[in-house]
């Protein structure tokens, strides 16, 4: 049986009325109802950049002052450190995760949330931090510098770090051309051990923490998490097969947790001054202040200290002196190292530094930015990239075994013609 339905018509005054409001409410709820995503969720910026240099975390990465304790002491290093451990590895966690920190080593997964995984019941083995300081990415020249001028930042990051994964001690293993960086890593950390900072009774928290130098031998698959572990144990440096993943059974089949340089030198002072400061800088899922390393066709290569998503035209012409010959010279720029895609001018001239930005122009942010005028031979440059690759190849998948011989084949004809 079908309803019967009465419409009636409403006073035209009224419906004028009705009918002239809507657009003032629809206007005033749509502006309400949509904030705009790019904003940082702390602050309300929608641009970006411009670091102040009362927020530079890394205040010696040129060099210039001491990287003793003495110098160290000064720019605040291990300040307050023994309160920090004593708020708990939960609140140093929770910090942490608040400040949205995500991976410098070029995944960008959320620090926070790695850090985690190990805080789980101790099961009577060893726990273990490892640093991957094995810098092989072509163009990559920030990890060094933080070894070089700033390495308390570091060594402090490392004991804050294993307090939060309730780890024993941290394994830092360094590139072995890094000579000098690890001369001045293995001062710091002797240092340290003589004030009472690591060690036994470390800060004097009853916590006892170690902190190791493991030296490389310049294999670029070393940079792997699992073939990093595979060359601390002194076996060949090849990936191992996950599961199991190394929060599991990682070094010396123990919970273990490998991460970037930059990722835990940040952290002491992100525990200072709170996981909502960091946040306050960047877009959100794209917190906090990040070292660029920017070489190739620029005015004068640099490795600064900027905020996250700073444009990409703003870091080179800012802190580089612009590209060589002008922008307009500009031909593409690789923005995460030589493992990510080139992006061409009129996407860089547009493009935000940042995880979520460069993803969305099929590219990454990685550890390098690498720039290229249009005196670049852009197939003679893959074709060097697929080279290094090919030689770098540990050998053991056949897809990278034998798919780089195939690419830098392939490239060798492109140049022929």
């Amino acid at each position: 049986m079908l309803r019967q339905i009465t419409v009636k018509r409403a006073a035209p005054l009224l419906a004028r009325q009705q009918l002239k409001a809507i657009p003032v409410v629809a206007r005033t709820l749509a502006t309400e109802a949509t904030p705009n995503p790019n904003a940082n969720p702390i602050t309300g910026k929608t641009t970006f950049g411009g670091l102040h240099d009362d927020d530079r975390i890394f205040t010696n990465v040129y060099s210039k002052h001491d990287f003793r304790l003495k110098g160290a002491l000064k720019r605040g290093d291990w300040y307050k450190t023994k309160e920090i451990l004593l708020k708990g590895h939960e609140w140093i966690l929770k910090e942490m995760k608040e400040s949205g920190l995500r991976g410098r080593g070029g995944a960008g997964f959320p620090t926070g949330l790695k850090w985690s995984f190990m805080n789980k019941p101790l099961d009577g083995r060893p726990r273990y931090l490892v640093i991957n300081a094995d810098e092989g990415e072509p163009g990559t020249c920030k990890d060094r510098e933080i070894l070089r001028g700033d390495p308390h930042k570091l060594i402090e990051g490392c004991l804050l770090a294993g307090s939060a994964m309730k780890a024993n001690a941290a394994y830092i293993y360094i590139r072995g051309e890094f000579y000098q960086e690890a001369t001045n890593l293995q001062i710091a950390i002797d240092e340290a051990y003589k004030a009472g900072l690591i060690g036994k009774n470390a800060c004097g928290t009853g916590y006892d923490f170690d902190v190791f130098i493991h030296r490389g031998a310049g294999a670029y698959i070393c940079g792997e998490e699992t073939s990093l572990i595979e060359s601390i144990e002194g076996k060949q440096g090849k990936p191992r097969l996950k599961p199991p993943f190394p929060a599991d059974v990682g070094l010396f089949g123990c919970p273990t947790t490998v991460t970037n340089v930059e990722t835990v030198a940040v952290a002491p002072t992100i525990l200072r001054r709170g996981g909502s400061w960091f946040a306050g800088f960047g877009r959100p899922r794209n917190s906090g202040t990040k070292l660029f390393c920017i070489s190739g066709h620029v005015n004068n290569p640099v490795t600064v200290e900027e905020e996250m998503s700073i444009p990409l035209k703003e870091l080179i012409e800012k802190h580089c002196g612009g590209v060589r010959g002008g922008w307009d010279n500009l031909l593409g720029i690789v923005p995460g190292g030589s493992s990510v895609p080139i992006i061409p001018k009129d996407i860089c001239s547009e493009v935000l530094m940042d995880f979520d930005a460069l993803r969305d122009v099929q590219s990454g942010l990685g550890t390098a930015v690498i720039v290229m005028d249009k005196s670049t031979d852009i197939v003679a440059a893959i074709s060097r990239f697929a080279k290094f690759y090919r030689h770098e190849s540990c050998g053991q998948c056949t897809p990278c075994r034998e798919g780089t011989k195939w690419l830098e084949s392939m490239m060798d004809r492109f140049e022929v013609g």
